[in-house]
């Protein structure tokens, strides 16, 4: 056995009605490209379905890394906002679950990778806040567009990524104002944020607004695990 291969938690959620084989039961799920990428990427990757908020230190302090993954709205009373009518029902269990994992990482240190709700979730956790309606980032109901990103100099971001470069991409939401130290390291060309991140000193923490399990591009989450190692 390689103990040596960073174990990379990745969140995961509860679906009612999922169906395999004879089976339709409730099951928690996770889109199979993120454990792949994270075995692309080097590591070693373990699913974390939703727990007691209580248990999250518990659970980082088992992990190397942390992924929080992609998924539905995040409640706008975590920011303090009245719900727009095209924001999604509050997945409140998941909300309070993922929250608890983020304080988790900043506290402990461990390296921490937000996916489009991720990032998300990851500036709210600091404080900030999110627009809930954004025109032109979704191509249609259940199919993956794509657009360019460009890095912001001196970021982590384009220290792994230098280069603008075309992502898979569904989103609807994204920041609106910044949580506490938290800096922008990307954009879209219409000026959306699509990556964020905290200084150096802060720790290691990347937010990005797109999809890379849904792409070939595995420098994002291999710098993940390169830091969880």
């Amino acid at each position: 056995m390689n103990l040596s291969v960073p174990l990379i938690g990745v969140s995961t959620y509860l679906e009612t009605g999922a169906r395999w084989g004879v089976w339709e039961l409730e099951a928690a799920l996770l889109p199979a490209g993120y454990p792949r990428l994270v075995q692309r990427a080097g590591g070693l990757a373990c699913m974390l379905p939703p727990d007691s908020p209580e248990l999250a230190a518990a659970a980082v302090a088992r992990l190397d890394g942390l992924v929080v993954a992609g998924g539905p709205d995040v409640d706008p009373a975590r920011y303090g906002a009245a719900r727009d009518p095209r924001t999604g029902p509050p997945a409140t269990a998941r909300d309070a679950w993922e929250l608890a994992l983020i304080d988790a990482a900043l506290a402990s240190g461990t390296p921490l990778l937000g996916i489009c709700r991720g990032m998300q979730l990851l500036n709210v956790a600091l404080g900030g806040t999110l627009v809930q309606h954004l025109e032109g980032h979704v191509e249609a109901v259940g199919v993956f567009g794509s657009h360019t990103v460009t890095p912001v100099p001196g970021t982590r971001y384009a220290e792994i990524v230098p280069a603008a470069t075309t992502v898979p991409t569904y989103h609807h939401q994204c920041v609106s104002r910044l949580g506490r130290d938290l800096v922008p390291s990307a954009h879209a060309e219409d000026g959306t944020v699509e990556a964020i991140e905290l200084p150096a000193n802060r720790g290691w923490a990347l937010g990005v607004q797109w999809h890379p399990e849904m792409g070939e591009d595995v420098r994002v989450m291999s710098a993940l695990v390169a830091a969880a190692g």
